[in-house]
């Protein structure tokens, strides 16, 4: 059975846009153009993933985010068009997955849906990523730098590993704490900074950006080797969103 994606958004034109690429993607789709819906909607009926607009006509589509995440883990997508990192921080850390500002296209919105959900069941698409003289071996769960393995304990390889499929965007302390050690650690920054040093010393790799007081970002040199299962989806295509 495939898996459905509560939307809420009360913009007619974006909906009816949005219902059609989910559905042609092959996702059972639930509508709802408010906050309290989304919320009944989804105590009914337990979606998948979920995909919000930041702007609602009965509050903030972030505050609705930290509602859900009060009880349920499943992958959050906030829409804006916002794009602004203040407005980004705030989404991530009431506990949004990802945060696609409009417009967009499709098949991008698409692969995002299909990454968060394969990530909250474990799955993942990349067999390998290259970067900086560094390999990433996700099948075997290793290492190596010039063909030498380095060891990496299990929390600074999963550090690792969100850190380089979400390169370039910004992951809040917050959201490395809850995905790494559970909601229960959202707290415990000293523990992130800890691991996140003992990495960049394992890894010696120069790239990783602290924002004080806020999170760590990954800023490569040049585009990450992926192998992605959804990669043809990301050609060029019309955007959503636009004015």
């Amino acid at each position: 059975m495939s898996d459905r994606v509560l939307v809420c958004d009360d913009d007619a034109c974006d909906v009816r846009a949005l219902r059609g690429v989910l559905r042609d993607a092959g996702f059972r789709v639930d509508v709802t153009t408010s906050a309290g819906a989304a919320l009944d909607s989804a105590a009914l009926r337990m979606p998948s993933v979920a995909i919000v607009e930041s702007a609602l006509p009965d509050g903030d589509g972030v505050e609705l985010c930290r509602q859900l995440r009060e009880w349920s883990p499943i992958p959050i997508l906030v829409l804006s068009a916002l794009d602004d990192e203040h407005h980004k921080v705030r989404a991530l850390d009431a506990g949004a997955d990802d945060y696609v500002t409009k417009p967009f296209a499709p098949p991008e919105l698409v692969a995002r849906v299909r990454a968060r959900l394969r990530r909250s069941r474990g799955e993942t698409a990349e067999q390998r990523i290259e970067v900086a003289g560094l390999t990433v071996d996700f099948a075997r769960r290793a290492v190596y730098r010039g063909g030498e393995a380095i060891h990496l304990t299990p929390i600074e390889f999963k550090l690792l590993g969100l850190l380089l499929r979400d390169h370039g965007r910004l992951l809040t302390h917050q959201s490395l704490l809850r995905q790494v050690w559970g909601p229960g650690w959202v707290d415990d920054t000293p523990t992130l900074r800890t691991h996140i040093a003992n990495l960049r010393r394992k890894i010696a790799l120069p790239y990783i950006r602290t924002l004080h007081g806020v999170g760590y970002r990954l800023e490569v040199p040049r585009p990450v080797a992926l192998v992605i299962e959804d990669a043809e989806e990301r050609g060029r295509a019309p955007k959503l969103g636009a004015a």
